[in-house]
């Protein structure tokens, strides 16, 4: 058990995420309603009131709050426990992050901030919702900071070692946001803060849309890493089995410090004012971004038929039987892997040049992205859940939460499922993205979006309620596990963190050489985004516009 003073911190951070994940999950099920005409929302509130809350609530404060709480304990097990200046800067950032995500939700729930998750300009909102966005980013840099100096401490009590895998990969994760937090924090504050306030009159649109996407893509990798920690870390132990391959591992995670920043413009191939040569640079680096997930998946399947033949599995598929099925922490986690399979195939459908026309500005990138971060991030995280929150608190999770457990993993898999899809079809028969319910004056393109099984808004609305009914199981198994299930007392009712060993005797030492790794990095970047960047600055500005 890790000291009680970081099970405390690791506690609160998760307990906000939740908070957040609540009030986002009910945003999403508004929406869902309102597209298929189902539902009429009061004058004091509207469609891009509840869609602002739901992405940036769930995409943004959810995961980073989660995270955190995740890194927290991880680091504290792996690396030993917090020295009191780590503590002390750590509850720093708590307090920022969290006043910058209250200022911000604040101006989304009173209607002066609707500009989506995306926040593009010209839509123009409060000053004191980027006000908000800035402390909620700077916060998580000082939590990041304090990371960073632990393991440092214990990089310098340990000369010549490698660190844990746990601490590289949480370490690895923390260098690629603060890198790729650059971008928002450039236009937030040179951009953003001064136009809002009245301070300039007009704002680079283009520039400010590049500069958050620098951010915006490897924002999914700050999402996914955590996720493919708990699959590299946590799986081999829940299977009783070490990791595949360490240095395999790091090498997957080094390629994401170098290949998931330098790739913003696949997410911006239909606009103009950025040449196709530096578009088709970056579509390049995006599908290099490929790699290290293969890497990954192949490790981990390796590690399943490893440890499914261990325990007397016969054939070419025999060990699939001999996983641990009946273990909510890991069927929830390898189902979030197979659901990434799907996922990524979309994503690479999504960089490609002439397939992005087809779908860009469809709900088949809603679609997609609810089947890669509402999924096998989510699903992961629900599955840390279950161990994570009783190891901090010290409760039982007990049968009757473990049932409880696959009744939120199969109906969160179910509504996935519908919703998605029907997102997926529906983006393909072109029905918009970003937009409350229209039936466009009865045209029969628009009406077709409400017939068939699965070519359906309706269909979505189901997945979306059976969704939101799975987030309300998972709600009170977190509030179960974190104030109500009775206290471990025997030994064998503890939870423990499950982190698997992993021999670095044949790892290579140049893989935790950050020198190299972040030269390179940078060097994409200044290849992939300075001279574009340097055009962008000549362009004429904007005025800003609430369309609300």
């Amino acid at each position: 058990m890790i000291a009680a003073q970081d099970r405390k911190l690791a506690l609160w951070n998760i307990a906000v995420a939740y908070i957040a994940f609540l009030i986002g999950t009910l945003a999403g099920l508004l929406q869902v309603f309102i597209r298929n005409d189902a539902l009429q929302l009061p004058s004091w509130l509207d469609y891009y009131q509840i869609l602002t809350a739901h992405g940036v609530l769930l995409a943004l404060i959810f995961t980073t709050y989660f995270i955190f709480g995740f890194f927290i304990t991880g680091m504290s097990k792996s690396l030993g426990s917090f020295g009191p200046k780590v503590r002390l800067v750590a509850w720093i950032g708590f307090a920022v992050t969290t006043i910058g995500t209250v200022l911000a939700t604040i101006m989304i729930v009173s209607g002066k901030a609707s500009v989506l998750y995306t926040f593009y300009a010209p839509l123009k909102a409060s000053g004191w919702f980027y006000v908000g966005l800035a402390l909620f980013v700077i916060g998580t840099w000082i939590t990041s900071f304090a990371l960073v100096g632990h393991y440092i401490v214990w990089r310098k009590e340990h000369k010549g070692k490698l660190s844990p895998l746990f601490a590289f990969m949480a370490i690895t994760t923390i260098v690629m946001w603060i890198i790729s937090c650059l971008g928002v924090v450039a236009t937030v504050v040179f951009q953003f803060i001064p136009w809002a306030f009245g301070w300039v009159d007009t704002i680079n649109v283009e520039l400010s849309r590049s500069l958050f996407w620098y951010f915006g893509h490897p924002l999914v990798y700050f999402w996914l890493l955590p996720a493919y920690m708990a699959w590299y870390v946590v799986v081999p132990k829940l299977l009783g089995t070490k990791v595949f391959s360490d240095s395999l591992a790091r090498l997957a995670f080094v390629l994401f410090i170098l290949f998931s920043i330098p790739v913003g413009f696949h997410h911006q191939l239909t606009e103009p004012g950025i040449s196709d040569f530096w578009k088709f640079l970056q579509v390049v680096l995006t599908f290099m971004v490929i790699v290290p997930s293969l890497i990954t998946a192949f490790s981990m399947f390796a590690t399943f038929e490893i440890a499914g033949r261990q325990k007397g599995g016969k054939g070419l598929f025999g060990w699939i039987k001999k996983l641990p099925w009946k273990d909510v922490r890991f069927t929830s986690i390898f189902v979030a892997m197979a659901f990434f399979i799907p996922g990524g195939a979309g994503g690479i459908i999504n960089a490609s040049f002439q397939l992005n026309e087809l779908v860009h500005n469809t709900l088949w990138i809603v679609g997609h992205f609810h089947i890669t971060v509402g999924t096998p991030v989510a699903m992961t995280f629900m599955g840390l859940t279950f161990w994570l929150i009783p190891y901090l608190t010290g409760r039982k999770f007990s049968k009757s939460m473990q049932k409880l457990g696959f009744i939120q993993i199969i109906t969160w898999t179910i509504g996935m499922l519908l919703m998605s899809t029907s997102q997926h079809i529906l983006g393909l028969l072109g029905a918009p993205r970003r937009t409350a319910y229209s039936g466009y004056n009865d045209h029969p393109a628009a009406q077709g979006w409400f017939e068939g099984l699965i070519t359906n808004h309706v269909t979505m609305a189901v997945g979306g309620s059976i969704l939101f009914l799975s987030a309300m199981i998972l709600i009170y198994i977190v509030v179960m596990s974190m104030f109500l299930s009775p206290k471990a007392v025997r030994e064998e009712d503890f939870v423990d963190f499950p982190m698997a060993e992993s021999d670095t005797e044949h790892t290579p030492k140049f893989l935790e050489n950050w020198w190299i790794w972040i030269g390179i990095a940078f060097a994409l970047i200044i290849i992939a985004y300075a001279i574009p960047l340097g055009a962008m600055l000549d362009y004429p500005g904007s005025e800003g516009y609430k369309t609300w």
